[in-house]
């Protein structure tokens, strides 16, 4: 109503400046009158005094003609802003909303799935799978502390975990999402009301509703609506066995950390988006640099990741989408994120020689070098940009190279000859590269994965969205490289989401990290999200919509028109197929009681408790070790870290029980480590599986020598029977050197004779 009063103000003022411009020719052609000529003084006087009346009032009308306009102008502002205050507010409170669902989702489906609430706490922990719980033990420890200090200078020179050494724990398990939160119960006082192992589960659903969040929000931002944000954060759930670990190890660090990535990369997308105002730049540029630093710091591989978002944005900047103060700031946000995170790891020489680090000092050199590479003819620019290219890896390959050679780096070779081997470059005989290889993270995806996507309606529209940004992209990228300039104002009629800086930053990361996710299963974590993410982001966008009308030239509805239909009228059915369909799916995993009870573990972790002696050191498997390392606190000879190439070293000699070797050679192995106790397991003993070559035992075969090929068969021959079933057998020499303490379905316990007893 007020912009109407002050439309038809306007319009009453116009209407009048008309009539005085109609009347002024009239006054001016009208003949002058007798009278008037001679009238008298009076007369004159009486005339002059209106004259001055009508100019005093003229003058007051000119100055309330400009006070209306300004009044209009400030109502339309301050309506503008209250619709936008509206949006931000309801947007904040969807997303929040959908980040503590997906929380309380979480914490009710893991205490359906464990029975969590009606355990005891040694059955607790043991739902820590994989290894997980070893990092639940040193929250444990550092409660049990007498002082946060205490605690953390134990962690820093810890002697109480591998056998024979003392390891600062804290720099090599990574362990600061345990110190900061152990820090956060006591300073807190939560000891009062909620038990420890439930303020830490906590902790870590609470960041995956972080996690939740940020997708919500950068989906948002990208495509201005937040039923993006809600469709991504229904896609994410549905596809919750691909994009996330958290369901049966919750310790994990990439629990901890990725979603730390997830909000850098949400600050990220705001940050490289145009026409921001400073206080919005401001806002993201803090929070991207707490975010990347803190990812650094609770992962030991996350500046592999972002190496490759840094080469995202270095393409970015070579195609010249991105203004170049922007790319200074990111460089300086991974400069000094990897400078504190060198402090605060004990100076970990692996963030000097981290790809991250190199590509930075190439691109910085290489720009220092060719400071007029964004100008010139296309051909030009072209030869410019490949030399761009060669300068920042060759120099950042000699950089590389140089730190090693002058910083010692253990994972270095080690890595190299991980991917030759990945690849198909080399072969080896190697236990541990072919144990990782081995591993299902490493392992290329099966079609199940792509089965899933398809049928959760996420993956063909992925493709959809990817296309149209990808070739508007292309674009973008010919008229830059062509010298035209790309607007800066972008508006709904120009049909060109390519020019868009945060949209082909996301066609670039989906790019990567779908090429990585196709040779490595554990990158799909990594992947998926963003793709239900990137996926709800472009069915919901005007922008892409207008772009495909655009190549098309579509006149017979105007595009404009037809793509704000769109962009309502996609999600809206894509949304309400996913709620008929997956509704009653998620809602039936709530409410069905699942069973998952392990009491062969249990009786073993009861045993160790009761009999062992306190400072006993234990070999078995990586995974079962992490499990006796949390519920009795026991010396291990390994740990389940797949990152140390020292303790992948020691696990090949525990895991050699497993092979075809004398009972004098396994007894010097263990001997060596200071072992008291080895557990065998029955499940890896005499282990059934399709894929043969994965076995442990087969690995040990391969790496000891002890295979024959014949006919393209692999058999397994040695002189001395399998370990793991000769001992069993209770004949010497094995009862020589090693004697049965415990035993039940799952695993043996063999004590492991401190003084050799030759029984015949």
């Amino acid at each position: 109503m007020t912009e109407l009063r002050c439309r038809k103000s306007e319009t009453l003022e116009g209407d009048n400046d008309e009539e005085e411009r109609q009347k002024e020719p009239e006054q001016q052609t009208k003949p002058p009158d007798v009278d008037e000529v001679s009238g008298s003084s009076g007369g004159a006087g009486d005339s002059s005094q209106q004259k001055d009346e009508g100019e005093v009032k003229g003058g007051q009308h000119e100055q309330e003609k400009p006070n209306g306009a300004q009044s209009c102008v400030k109502t339309k502002r301050l309506s503008v802003f209250l619709q936008r205050l509206v949006r931000v507010f309801f947007g904040c409170l969807a997303a929040v909303a959908c980040g503590m669902l997906y929380a309380v989702y979480l914490s009710t489906y893991h205490d359906r799935k464990f029975w969590f609430s009606t355990r005891q706490e040694l059955e607790r922990e043991i739902t820590f799978q994989g290894g997980s719980g070893l990092y639940y033990y040193y929250y444990k420890r550092m409660l049990a502390a007498p002082s946060f200090e205490r605690g953390f200078y134990e962690l820093v020179v810890d002697n109480r975990t591998v056998s024979g050494q003392s390891i600062n724990a804290v720099e090599r398990l990574s362990l600061y999402p345990e110190l900061i939160t152990s820090l956060i119960y006591r300073v807190t006082g939560s000891q009062d009301f909620v038990e420890p192992i439930y303020f830490y589960i906590g902790a870590v659903f609470g960041l995956q509703a972080v996690c939740v969040t940020a997708l919500f929000v950068c989906s948002w931002v990208m495509s201005g609506t937040w039923v993006a944000g809600m469709l991504a954060v229904a896609w994410y759930v549905i596809n919750r066995p691909d994009t996330t670990k958290v369901d049966h190890a919750i310790p994990l660090r990439d629990n901890w950390a990725l979603p730390y990535f997830s909000c850098q990369v949400a600050a990220l997308t705001g940050f490289l988006r145009n026409n921001i105002s400073s206080a919005t730049e401001m806002f993201c540029y803090l929070t991207m640099s707490a975010t990347t630093f803190t990812f650094l710091l609770v992962w030991e591989h996350s500046h592999y990741v972002l190496f490759i978002q840094g080469l995202c944005l270095f393409l970015l900047d070579s195609f010249d989408l991105v203004p170049p103060r922007k790319m200074a700031d990111i460089h300086k946000v991974y400069l000094s994120s990897l400078f504190l995170a060198y402090l605060f790891q004990f100076q970990n020489a692996a963030l000097l020689s981290s790809p991250l680090l190199s590509l930075l000092i190439g691109s910085v050199l290489a720009r220092y070098l060719q400071q007029r590479m964004k100008m010139g003819p296309l051909v030009a620019r072209v030869m410019k940009l490949f030399l761009h290219f060669y300068l920042v890896f060759t120099s950042g390959i000699t950089f590389s190279y140089l730190v090693k050679k002058l910083i010692p780096v253990n994972e270095s070779d080690f890595i190299l000859k991980f991917l030759e081997v990945k690849f198909g470059l080399n072969t080896t005989t190697d236990f541990v590269p072919n144990f990782l290889l081995c591993q299902e993270s490493f392992q290329t995806p099966g079609q199940d994965l792509f089965l899933r996507l398809t049928q959760a309606s996420v993956l063909p529209f992925y493709f959809l969205v990817l296309t149209v940004c990808l070739l508007s992209a292309l674009q973008a990228i010919y008229r830059r490289l062509s010298g035209q300039p790309v607007h800066k104002t972008y508006s709904l009629e120009n049909g060109r989401i390519g020019e868009q800086p945060e949209v082909v930053y996301h066609v670039f990361h989906t790019m990567f990290f779908g090429g990585l996710a196709l040779l490595f299963d554990g990158m799909k974590y990594f992947w998926t999200p963003y793709v239900c993410m990137f996926t709800a982001f472009g069915v919901c966008s005007p922008d892409l919509w207008m772009t495909v009308f655009k190549w098309l030239k579509l006149k017979s509805i105007h595009p404009v028109v037809l793509s704000l239909i769109l962009s309502t009228a996609v999600p809206t059915i894509i949304g309400f197929s996913l709620w008929r369909e997956y509704c009653p799916r998620v809602l039936a995993e709530l409410s069905e009681l699942q069973e998952f009870y392990d009491p062969d573990t249990v009786e073993l972790m009861s045993w160790i408790r009761s009999q062992a002696p306190v400072a006993a050191v234990f070999a078995g498997s990586p995974q079962l070790l992490g499990a006796v390392k949390l519920c009795s606190g026991s010396a291990v000879t390994s740990l389940p870290l797949y990152s140390d190439v020292d303790l992948l070293k020691r696990t090949e000699d525990t895991y050699q029980v497993y092979a075809m070797r004398s009972a004098e050679d396994i007894y010097k192995l263990l001997t060596a480590q200071k072992t008291n106790y080895v557990i065998i397991e029955e499940s890896i003993c005499n282990e059934l599986t399709l894929n043969k070559g994965c076995r442990i035992k087969d690995l040990l075969d391969i790496s000891n020598g002890h295979v024959v090929y014949d006919k393209g068969e692999i058999y397994s021959f040695s002189k001395y029977g399998r370990f793991c079933h000769e001992i069993k057998m209770n004949y010497s020499p094995y009862t020589n050197y090693f004697t049965r303490v415990f035993w039940n379905r799952s695993y043996h316990v063999y004590k492991v004779n401190s003084v050799i007893s030759f029984q015949y």
